[in-house]
């Protein structure tokens, strides 16, 4: 019989002395180091000057301090924009973008929270956009009120987008199947359900792939509507749902610190056998927060399709999978989503332009991937321990006979 002294084993473990201000640190870091990264990849892509690329992509994104400046004097004194400037045309596109993202984000935090990992964001949205659609065409009359209309196509968003959620929420509480895999193989079934109304089902008009342009009650009214009294908002795209997320963000933030409800998400998330040790059922808040989290995908996709003005078969996919990357720059923080928000918007259209086309989509990775790893650093250490002796039983030479 011989010793052999096992390998050292590594141990990962949680930092219990890290600040608060550390997962702030944490998440810059982690987007100046994607920003390096991306650096290296854009070179590789075949750009010569990926300084100079992220200063056009910031200028497309976002303007420039003389566009603002211009844009705001015209405000006041009720002229237009001066040629040659963009004024506040990419804050107006970003804006646009920014809005499906911001709700979708939302999604993902109330899920995150509690530790159930919604994936599945982006086909609750496309069932939302169906479902509003299905009131803005075919089930409330074009002369309906616009407010009542776009609240009656909010409700059926919500509701879609609620049901949808429930599927992989009472499979999790009641069969325990895994979230990840449900929620992502349902987006699919969402994709290929609103392309069978539009495409080759029972919405399509003709060959066109659309349920044709929404009435006018049905689309949200955008800032170059106003432009007769404001000449510098002409041209302008942005639109009021910007600020339904931002109060979505604002309910969400006030039901997870403030609520019980939000108390009960919160401890479940933290130790879920502390929560059943305590009466909170772990079942019913699964399939709630579930529920709920679709609820918010579906109200994006309302969104989506009010601003677009009609539901065709290139509605726009992604949008969910941005919201996993919007939850942990926040930090499943409601109120930080709006910022992140807004900066991922507008890298979606500073980097519309560039090519090759992929370039928002690679810069996401990357920052998704950068930014995980980071607080990971922050979060965790890597301790080595010795395993110890053990006894090992070895046959050597020749047995005995």
């Amino acid at each position: 019989m011989n010793l052999a002294r096992l390998p050292y084993r590594l141990r990962i473990e949680t930092r219990a002395d890290n600040p608060g201000w550390m997962g702030i640190v944490s998440s810059v870091l982690g987007v100046v180091l994607a920003l390096v990264v991306g650096a290296f990849l854009l070179r590789a892509a075949g750009a010569q000057d990926a300084v100079a690329t992220y200063r056009e992509i910031f200028k497309e994104g976002f303007g420039t301090f003389a566009d603002w400046r211009a844009g705001a004097a015209a405000l006041l004194s009720g002229g237009d924009c001066p040629k040659g400037l963009l004024c506040f045309g990419p804050l107006s596109d970003t804006l646009v973008k920014a809005s499906p993202i911001l709700l979708t984000g939302l999604a993902c935090i109330l899920a995150f929270r509690m530790k159930l990992w919604n994936i599945g964001a982006d086909g609750q949205m496309f069932l939302g956009a169906w479902a509003a659609t299905a009131v803005a065409v075919f089930i409330l009359p074009k002369t309906t009120d616009r407010w009542v209309m776009l609240a009656a196509m909010a409700a059926a968003g919500l509701l879609a987008g609620m049901a949808y959620g429930a599927i992989p929420g009472f499979l999790k509480a009641r069969l325990n199947i895994n979230e990840i895999i449900t929620t992502l193989m349902l987006n699919y079934v969402g994709y290929k359900w609103v392309e069978f109304f539009v495409v080759v089902g029972p919405w399509s008009i003709g060959d066109f792939e659309s349920t044709g342009r929404f009435p006018t009650p049905a689309t949200w009214p955008r800032l170059t509507e106003f432009a007769d009294r404001f000449p510098a908002l002409s041209g302008l795209t942005a639109h009021p749902g910007i600020l339904l997320g931002i109060a979505a963000a604002i309910v969400l933030a006030w039901l997870l610190y403030r609520s019980r409800w939000g108390y009960e998400i919160r401890v479940i998330g933290d130790n879920p056998k502390a929560a059943r040790y305590a009466g909170i059922s772990l079942q019913r808040n699964i399939l709630l927060v579930m529920m709920f989290s679709g609820a918010l995908a579906g109200l994006a996709g309302m969104n989506e399709v009010a601003a677009l003005r009609e539901l065709n078969g290139r509605l726009s996919k992604g949008y969910g999978f941005t919201g996993v990357i919007v939850a942990w720059l926040a930090r499943l923080n409601p109120l930080a989503a709006i910022l992140v928000s807004f900066l991922f918007g507008g890298l979606l259209v500073g980097t519309k332009m560039i090519m090759p086309q992929g370039i928002a989509s690679m810069l996401q990775g990357v920052i998704l991937f950068v930014v995980v790893g980071t607080e990971l650093l922050f979060r965790y250490r890597i301790r080595v321990e010795k395993v110890g002796l053990r006894l090992v039983a070895a046959a050597e030479g020749s047995h005995d006979e």
